[in-house]
């Protein structure tokens, strides 16, 4: 068998690929390869049953077929779930299902080179199988249909590439874990019954935010933009986006809000948890990163192409880099089964005007809704398998397991650098009390939260293995927890101080270089007449088409058209829109659009984008008009509402000197994406004193109208 060593080296699906070929014609591939089918083939023609092929060759191809099997359905036999009792999943990945028994646990196999560990016997294959894909750590990626996405995922897996942490580091994981648990213990203690939809059962998320921010600032990241559910908000905002805790226990108290500008007026403001925020903290490398966290109102998903939109235009506008900013959506796992908008971004993420160089989705599992069993709450096998869609891989972790969330985070990272792509992390955890803290869980899951009391935290659990490991002393960790509530003292006894709760806009460090309206810039309208003559020429030159450029005849005739309308002085709707767009982009104004069929109009009137006839180029002439002028972007959208309009508001949030536009391909289309116009756009001035500028064009015609 040592002549074909190189089994091992290559996947199933390959070798098949590389059969079919061989089949067709045997110099089409590689000699060894071709001895190889030749002698297999032989053997197929010349013996009448499975048993007559030579054994150690049929039984290569079993192991083969047990690791892809690991590959493929590992996940679903994991030690994942810290609380309850898996769901038990057939066939197993038993050796008897694979046409193998103890028997063959002694012997050695080249298979073993197809996981990374050389000629191995079955039993070393197994544990190292075992070992990548059915502890803490399961994974869904077999299914991507690039091959160098999957190599790259295997040698982290199979190949032990994970990160490995040192004892400082294990120390520093300690310190943000402690910090994490010691906050909601606090807040338990001193604001009794109150809703904050505490974090605790997935501690492990504010360790794992640390390590990705530092991880992050040495690759080149300069920005994170969040989006977070409810659970974990206020956790996160204090020990990570560095807010004051004296702020936070100011927002319990129930005190009135009042914007952070001197003699500002008072507003109504929201909930606590629903609070955007921004901050540029320095990283341990010395490296600033500046965090934005989008508010959220209650429908919990809503946030998610807020936050894509607001990254985009970080991008458009400034960075000019993908890498360099990333984009983090927490969502609850009802939320990212049951809510469409999920699918809508997910869809979203690799077209050109809204792509965003990936986004690292983190479910915060409590394996319930607000009342809700998982049973009851999707039909799929995972929350996550939305992701599935477009080819994202997903980890299934073990909250628990801070070390396993940590590892798994990092090179969920590494991963969007690489590819640009999205990937999604399912934190296994639980939710310690019920929806909220003053509700009570027990009424519709009892034995569930038995457990739950019964169950020790994960401070509790990663101290255990510190201890055992002699990274930290008892004496050590009691240290920091004393240390860390008598800051949270200190503050909670400032808070009495604070008369009003002073929020700041959370896009406050993005704006910083524009000069705010005043109240007197509103009692007038603005001049926003233009010289004819300059008019006029706008007009000739984004009309007239280049000689070098074959278009469809009626283009032709659609431009002449227009250029007449400028010699009779007598224009329609869409040339006065393009007219209005021109004098905005000659002044400087950069110009985005999206929507349903935008480039060209759902009702054909306005054709910003043209199209050549003989190699379907685009040519956009309104990034024509010769000279200096700021960018036209207008992009047709996937048939979405709820998503695009959240999108392109996010992005009007972050670029308050861009008109942004989006359009409903018909005027009541806009019922799609009523969660976005009422959550966000009629509200967000009182919530959080928060404008945005984006236009919504509401089109329609006569035709099709029913009673809505």
């Amino acid at each position: 068998m040592d002549k074909f060593s190189f089994l091992g080296n290559v996947s199933m699906d390959w070798i098949e690929d590389q059969y079919e070929k061989y089949r067709k014609d045997p110099n089409s591939i590689e000699g060894d390869w071709a001895h190889f089918f030749e002698g297999f083939e032989f053997a197929r023609k010349n013996y009448d049953t499975e048993t007559d092929v030579p054994e150690n060759v049929l039984k290569e191809f079993k192991v083969l077929n047990l690791i892809d099997g690991y590959r493929s359905r590992g996940h679903l036999f994991t030690k994942t779930n810290p609380v309850r009792e898996r769901r038990k999943y057939r066939p197993t990945l038993a050796l008897e299902n694979f046409g193998l028994g103890d028997e063959d646990l002694g012997i050695t196999f080249q298979a073993g080179q197809e996981v990374g560990i050389g000629p191995s016997t079955l039993k070393e294959i197994v544990d190292h199988l075992q070992e990548s894909y059915c502890e803490s750590i399961g994974i869904e990626y077999n299914y991507i249909r690039h091959p160098n996405r999957v190599a790259w995922i295997r040698n982290k897996i199979e190949k032990k590439n994970l990160p490995q942490f040192t004892k400082e580091e294990k120390q520093i994981i300690f310190n943000m874990l402690n910090r994490a648990t010691s906050f909601e213990q606090f807040l338990q203690k001193k604001f009794v019954g109150q809703k904050r939809f505490s974090v605790e059962g997935g501690e492990a998320i504010i360790p794992a935010f640390h390590a990705l921010i530092q991880r992050a600032s040495r690759y080149g990241v300069k920005e994170m933009v969040f989006g977070m559910a409810h659970r974990g908000s206020l956790n996160v905002l204090g020990n990570i986006f560095k807010k004051e805790f004296k702020d936070i226990f100011s927002e319990f108290e129930g005190k009135e809000y009042e914007y952070y500008e001197e003699g500002s007026e008072e507003f109504d403001g929201d909930v606590k948890y629903h609070l955007g925020y921004s901050k540029k903290i320095v990283s341990e490398t010395g490296k600033p990163v500046h965090l934005t966290m989008a508010p959220n109102p209650s429908h919990l998903e809503a946030v998610d192409p807020v936050v894509e939109g607001i990254t985009r235009a970080k991008i458009d506008n400034y960075l000019r880099d993908e890498k360099a900013i990333l984009p983090i959506l927490v969502h609850g796992d009802a939320a990212i089964a049951g809510q469409g908008v999920i699918y809508e971004i997910v869809q979203m993420a690799q077209l050109d005007g809204y792509r965003t160089g990936g986004t690292i989705h983190i479910v915060i599992n409590n394996q319930v809704g607000f009342t809700t069993n998982y049973l009851d709450g999707r039909s799929s096998t995972y929350c996550t398998d939305v992701a599935k869609t477009t080819l994202c891989p997903v980890f299934h972790v073990n909250g628990d397991d801070v070390e396993a969330f940590i590892q798994t985070i990092l090179v969920a990272f590494q991963y969007r650098q690489e590819f640009g792509r999205d990937v999604f992390i399912d934190l296994l955890c639980y939710r310690k009390y019920g929806h909220n803290e003053g509700d009570e869980p027990k009424f519709t899951q009892p034995k569930l939260y038995d457990l739950i009391a019964n169950h020790p935290n994960p401070r509790e659990i990663y101290l255990k293995q510190l201890l055992e490991e002699d990274v930290i002393s008892k004496d050590g960790a009691d240290k920091l927890m004393d240390k860390y509530q008598n800051l949270l003292e200190a503050q909670f006894e400032e808070a009495k101080e604070i008369s009003k709760v002073y929020v700041k806009h959370f896009l406050e460090d993005t704006w910083r270089n524009l000069t705010p309206a005043k109240p007197k810039d509103f009692e007038k309208s603005p001049l926003t007449a233009y010289d004819k003559k300059q008019l006029v020429s706008l007009a000739k030159k984004f009309n007239t088409l280049p000689k070098d450029k074959k278009f469809f005849r009626k283009v032709d005739k659609l431009m002449k058209n227009r250029l007449q309308m400028v010699e009779d002085d007598r224009l329609d709707w869409a040339m006065g829109e393009l007219l209005a767009y021109a004098t905005l982009l000659k002044e400087g104004h950069n110009v985005r659009i999206s929507g349903q069929d935008v480039e060209r109009g759902t009702f054909s009137h306005r054709h910003a984008v043209l199209t050549t006839t003989d190699s379907e180029d685009e040519y956009l002439p309104l990034n024509n008009l010769g000279g200096k002028q700021a960018e036209f972007s207008i992009y047709n959208s996937l048939l979405s509402e709820y998503g695009v309009l959240g999108f392109d508001y996010g992005y009007a949030f972050a670029s308050p000197q861009t008109l942004t536009i989006w359009e409903a391909q018909f005027g009541d289309f806009n019922n799609g994406a009523q969660i976005i116009i009422d959550q966000f756009i009629s509200s967000a001035e009182d919530k959080w004193r928060t404008m945005s500028n984006l236009v919504m064009l509401l089109p329609h015609g006569y035709e099709g109208q029913g009673a809505e």
